[in-house]
């Protein structure tokens, strides 16, 4: 699902988000033939029809014109699967009408940044909208190159790509597909060349988790950081799609099928390998597999010294890109070739503090940093172990309320952005240390440039659906918690948060939808890392919203048991109470948790979350508004 950003300068708002435009094709002519009968078609095209279809896609009509109209989506993936599904059932209603009677539309969609007045929408993201519907063929679609990079391998469509455009009054060339929806998905081909001429396809591959041979579990950080490694510079390569590191990883430790993967996912190719670490020594393996037949297309081993490892790294990309026929651009050469820092010590700490900080707890986060600290310490120009610090506090300040200044974080990010200004994860850190200091202008556009950066940042999507619930701008928060959960397989706390913001927007469908699907990323958390209180609490939400009332009480005691002391588990434990009916133990905890409570919690989720409703209306309450300042 594709994110919706908001901004507001004065009184003007912007925001980013996924535009549909269709015209009627050879209006004039259908209206000069018939006009009262054109009126008619079109009317019941438009009602019984399409409207519908917006509806399921959960689109907002922003205009209709004699001739067509303009479309708004929250979600790129249902922008583009709407247009499909529209043209494809324009098809089936022309069938048997003669051709100088059918009505056809042309449809573009663009993902762009639209100014917002009242219920309208203009700028340069609807102007290119309307330019790709202008060159898009009778009963055909065109969307833009960010367009198709946010879909992804997620719907049954094929791509042809059309190049570099010049769109009439659009200042850049746009880069333009067409959507073939005739032939199996998961290929781009040039629809510009005679058939007999077609270019290859744009290859597929995913890199599943490398498997660690060293006889230590302890060293599984760095087999899965080579791993990561290999992903980000494929995924540099714009002649290759490479599924993103969070999918990927959902193989982690299971038996795989390799042409199963490869169904599953979309893809032509498989890559995978193995580690064996050894004092200075390295051994990686790598095989290149065609999800089709299962055939080996490539494979090599490399023996070397550690402080080798990043061109082993890199001789397996260009092995890869070789293989596949794929042609790398000079910038794309530049890039892969750049190493994150010349210290293969450095290196090896920043991925201990990966490892550790995706454990997501205290110990974990302050162990993270100690790592990241040190790669630092080591290389002080290595700009992602600074990211990392970033990351490390302000999680620290956010769930765990240490004493952590925002000024600092932000100086950190700095750093790490002056180093490296084109690093997602550095943008996103300032975004969430801007948002913490409540500077939600300044973080959401560091969001969005995260976002620009790496379209399959979890992180980014996370905390920016976590400003716009602090902000009250709950249908942005929900869009953004679905793609961040979409980006990130394994990952229960997205769902888990949504369901409140659904309950608040009244979507309660949708929130049932995320609690069942949060409940079983929760559980899996639970089995991993019983020690961890957050998916207790979070998962015991979601039992709630499912009416297992018995089973949530269970998973909120033992939330409450894991980690007592921790506000973060303790504001929610009250709202699992406030929503179960225990209002006076809800009141009794809630009460003795603000004074410690930080503003994102004190002023912006108790405000807007819809679990403390039942609380709202008691006397009690009033105590409450007064300790967060109301």
């Amino acid at each position: 699902m594709s994110s919706v950003f908001w901004f507001t300068f004065s009184d003007m708002e912007r925001r980013l988000t996924a535009i549909l435009a269709a015209d009627v094709v050879g209006y004039s002519r259908l209206m000069g033939a018939n006009e009262s009968g054109t009126l008619a078609a079109l009317k019941a095209i438009q009602t019984d029809f399409i409207d519908g279809k917006i509806a399921q896609h959960q689109g907002r009509i922003v205009k209709l014109t004699g001739d067509g109209m303009l479309v708004e989506f929250s979600s790129v993936v249902n922008a583009v699967s709407c247009a499909a599904e529209v043209q494809r059932g324009m098809r089936d209603r022309n069938a048997g009408v003669p051709q100088e009677r059918r009505v056809e539309f042309r449809i573009g969609v663009n993902l762009g940044d639209v100014i917002v007045e009242g219920e309208d929408i203009f700028g340069d993201g609807v102007n290119v909208a309307a330019r790709l519907e202008s060159i898009a063929k009778p009963g055909g679609i065109t969307i833009s190159g960010s367009v198709r990079d946010h879909v992804g391998n997620r719907l049954d469509l094929a791509f042809e790509d059309m190049g570099e455009q010049a769109l009439k009054n659009i200042e850049r060339p746009i880069h333009v597909y067409s959507v073939s929806l005739s032939k199996p998905a998961g290929r781009d081909t040039k629809d510009a060349m005679p058939a007999r001429e077609e270019q290859p396809e744009r290859p597929s591959i995913a890199v599943l988790p490398f498997n660690n041979m060293s006889g230590d579990p302890e060293q599984e950080y760095f087999s899965d950081g080579i791993t990561e490694d290999i992903i980000t510079d494929l995924s540099k390569v714009s002649g290759l799609f490479v599924v993103a590191r969070n999918t990927a990883f959902t193989y982690k430790g299971k038996p795989v099928k390799v042409q199963q993967v490869g169904q599953e996912l979309g893809v032509a190719f498989i890559l995978e390998g193995s580690v064996r670490k050894a004092g200075s020594r390295v051994r990686v393996t790598g095989q290149l597999i065609s999800s089709r037949d299962g055939g080996h297309v490539w494979a090599d081993r490399y023996d070397r010294d550690l402080t080798d490892i990043f061109a082993i790294q890199d001789d397996i990309t260009h092995a890869i890109v070789e293989q596949l026929k794929v042609k790398l651009l000079p910038q794309e050469k530049k890039s892969i070739g750049q190493t994150p820092t010349d210290s293969v010590e450095a290196y090896t700490y920043y991925l201990r503090g990966r490892q550790f900080m995706q454990r997501h707890s205290k110990s974990n986060y302050q162990l993270a940093r100690r790592m990241f600290a040190k790669a630092v310490e080591l290389d002080p120009l290595y700009a992602r172990a600074y990211a990392g610090i970033a990351d490390c506090d302000s999680f620290l300040f956010l769930h765990y309320h240490l004493d952590v200044g925002i000024d600092s974080i932000l100086a950190t990010s700095a750093k790490a952005l002056a180093l490296e200004s084109g690093l997602a994860e550095a943008h996103a850190s300032r975004g969430l240390a801007l948002s913490l200091g409540q500077r939600y202008e300044e973080a959401m556009a560091e969001f969005e440039q995260a976002i620009a950066l790496d379209p399959n940042s979890f992180e980014a999507h996370y905390f920016y659906a976590r400003a716009c619930v602090s902000q009250g701008k709950l249908e942005r928060a929900a869009a953004l918690f679905e793609r961040a959960a979409e980006n990130k397989p394994d990952d229960y706390q997205s769902l888990c948060l949504s369901i409140q913001v659904y309950r608040s927007l009244g979507r309660h469908r949708d929130g049932e939808s995320a609690a069942r699907r949060g409940i079983e990323r929760a559980e899996r958390e639970l089995t991993l890392r019983p020690e961890n209180s957050r998916p207790a609490y979070l998962g015991a939400a979601a039992l709630i919203t499912l009416g297992d009332t018995d089973r949530a009480r269970e998973w909120t005691s033992r939330a409450l048991a894991i980690d007592p002391d921790d506000i973060l588990t303790q504001y929610n434990v009250v709202c699992n109470y406030s929503l179960l009916g225990e209002i006076q133990r809800a009141f009794d905890l809630l009460e003795r948790l603000l004074p410690h409570a930080g503003h994102e919690l004190r002023r912006g989720w108790i405000k807007q979350d819809s679990s403390l409703d039942p609380l709202r209306s008691h006397p009690r309450y009033q105590k409450v508004l007064e300790l967060i300042g109301q």
